[in-house]
C-alpha cells in the first residue's frame, strides 16, 4: 500500500490541526529520537544474533 500525495498531505492538515504548528518541531524531533532508537535496537539484534 503507497501512500500518494493527496494522502500526505491530509495527514499532514490533520496533525497540524491536531498538535498546532507550534508543537511541530518538538513533535518531529521526539519521532526522529524513536526511529532513531528503533534503528539502533534493530541493528544490535542483528549484531547478536551472527
Amino acid at each position: 500500500m503507497k501512500l500518494g500525495t493527496t494522502e500526505l498531505i491530509v495527514i499532514l492538515a490533520i496533525v497540524i490541526i491536531i498538535f498546532g504548528p507550534k508543537q511541530l518541531p518538538k513533535l518531529s524531533k521526539m519521532i526522529g529520537k524513536t526511529v532513531k532508537g528503533f534503528k539502533e535496537g534493530v541493528k544490535d539484534e542483528t549484531e547478536d544474533d551472527e
